[in-house]
């Protein structure tokens, strides 16, 4: 099991872990370091919301989800949805406030800065790994 499969395991413990860090495996590419985990309903819920901007390197992994809303968004964001495998299934790019987005066939979305996956040349097939960076 990896890193972040123990961590969604660990429902009632204190998290071991408290962000991760996102490699594109097909593109040797690093999508995020400080990637954070939504995997509980009050996390998924809030997302993103309340925060002004996304840095270089952070994100957030919302797990499980098939769609998001950027409803009252401070900035753009890019969207990376994954099967379970951690395979990139869908991408949306640039994202702005007000959006509704959504793929059946997604196990969870990684939330990123606008423009990473044009930068990263992420695109559907690919394989993520998701593992601890603390």
């Amino acid at each position: 099991m990896t890193s972040a499969g123990r961590l969604l395991h660990q429902r009632n413990a204190e998290p071991a872990v408290s962000t991760l860090r996102i490699i594109n495996l097909t593109r040797d590419t690093q999508l995020g370091s400080r990637v954070q985990l939504a995997g509980d309903g009050s996390s998924r819920r809030k997302g993103l919301l309340g925060r002004e901007c996304l840095a270089d390197g952070e994100g957030l992994w919302i797990v499980p989800c098939e769609a998001v809303h950027t409803f009252w968004m401070r900035f753009p964001i890019d969207l990376i949805y994954l099967d379970r495998e951690h395979r990139v299934v869908k991408t949306r790019s640039n994202v702005p406030a007000w959006r509704l987005s959504g793929c059946l066939r997604a196990h969870s979305v990684l939330e990123l800065p606008s423009g990473l996956i044009h930068n990263t040349r992420t695109t559907p097939g690919d394989r993520l790994s998701l593992v601890s960076s603390t």
